[in-house]
């Protein structure tokens, strides 16, 4: 329901979650090119993200590239779990407590109904995270979130989507003709 207000609160976010809508019901006529901009993708996030993660994530923002994408957000780990019901143990709690500015940069590549997103860095408070520390925050964190995400592995996309390209202005989808 938050989201319902949220997105027909900004106009940008309800253009994404109609577009999206579309997209995902087969309605999509052959050949379309479906268009989101950097201002859309942001207000549909600062819409969407509270109704998948109703604490600890705030100020969500996104900066796109050449067939890359940046995320921005203040994360505070702990709150996202105690948001699931879930406990965190103490030791871990000590280490990761706290709001933390967490960037996240990936690589996407796409074709043929198919696409991949690599993982390229992530920061959490400007240091890199990498090895055993990410693949815990990855599976603790972001996993139950999205349990069927595909992170370095290839992944089919929604019906009829052909690719998707991502410029520094927009992601384009592609409507298979």
């Amino acid at each position: 329901m938050l989201l319902l207000f949220a997105v027909a609160a900004d106009p940008q976010a309800a253009r994404v979650s109609h577009k999206i809508e579309i997209i995902e019901s087969g309605k999509a006529k052959a050949g379309t090119v479906y268009t989101f901009t950097v201002a859309e993708l942001n207000a549909w996030a600062r819409a969407k993200v509270p109704s998948v993660v109703p604490q600890g994530v705030r100020e969500p923002r996104l900066e796109l590239g050449t067939n890359s994408a940046t995320g921005y957000a203040l994360v505070d780990f702990i709150k996202i779990r105690q948001g699931a019901g879930e406990e965190t143990n103490w030791l871990v709690t000590k280490l990761i407590q706290g709001e933390k500015r967490v960037k996240v940069i990936s690589r996407i590549q796409s074709a043929k109904g198919r696409a991949t997103v690599y993982l390229q860095r992530v920061e959490i408070g400007g240091l890199a995270v990498s090895g055993s520390t990410l693949d815990f925050l990855i599976h603790t964190f972001f996993m139950p979130l999205y349990p069927n995400a595909k992170i370095d592995e290839p992944f089919e996309l929604a019906d009829r989507i052909d690719h998707i390209e991502v410029t520094p202005a927009a992601a384009r989808v592609y409507i298979r003709k």
